[in-house]
């Protein structure tokens, strides 16, 4: 990802040595390669996401129990639930790997639709401007598209329907927040939370970290066109 994206910026630099703004940085072949580094990027954090332990692995992205199973959850374990915890803990993260698994077509797709006046952003955006517009673009479909996924792999949690049941009532009481009135909904937003997060440590690393020799005249590229 890194050297497609540094490849993007020598090109723009050569491109237009001599411009002095956002003007010149108009052309096809520029936006053509920055949508390939975006999608080699996303492509990189579903890689690490998607698979076994992708979440359940990663101390930034596991998805816990939800709050209102938190405040009981030292209850549980004394009352001899601690399987039951800890198989619900296991199978919402299970749920966020497989259903991560399945995003990388949604944000090629966005990718693709990405503008001229999108691709500026980007590049002279803040150091997670990719991942804003990735979230800004693609955050509702996959969410309906992690929402099934999600149900089907938490279904067979004995836990997960009992905590459906009284979160639900819950929620309608303004006891629980919506976001959490549902394993399903609350693992779909934790999926959606690591899968942005991880993009953003993919953009950020490549925005600070350019390769190798190529370093010096991208930090030139970035502030002539800041």
């Amino acid at each position: 990802m890194k050297r497609t994206f540094a490849a993007v910026v020598l090109y723009l630099f050569a491109a237009s040595a001599s411009a002095a703004g956002l003007a010149d940085i108009t052309n096809k072949d520029a936006v053509s390669g920055l949508r390939q580094a975006l999608t080699d990027g996303a492509a990189a954090a579903v890689g690490k996401l998607g698979v076994e332990n992708g979440f359940f692995g990663n101390a930034r992205v596991k998805i816990p129990l939800p709050e209102s199973l938190q405040k009981v959850e030292g209850l549980m374990r004394a009352m001899g639930m601690k399987r039951q915890a800890d198989e619900l803990e296991l199978a919402m993260n299970r749920a966020a790997e497989t259903a991560v698994a399945e995003a990388t077509p949604l944000l090629v797709d966005a990718v693709k639709q990405m503008s001229v006046r999108d691709a500026k952003g980007i590049l002279t955006g803040g150091e997670t401007s990719a991942t804003d517009y990735f979230r800004r673009t693609t955050a509702d479909a996959l969410g309906r598209k992690f929402l099934p996924v999600v149900k089907k792999a938490t279904a067979k949690v004995g836990l997960a329907e009992k905590y459906n049941s009284i979160a639900g009532k819950g929620a309608q009481l303004g006891l629980v927040n919506a976001d959490q009135a549902t394993i399903e909904q609350y693992v779909t937003k934790k999926s959606l939370d690591g899968l942005y997060t991880i993009i953003a440590d993919e953009e950020k690393a490549l925005r600070q970290d350019p390769v190798g020799a190529a370093s010096s005249i991208v930090q030139k590229v970035f502030g002539a066109l800041r």
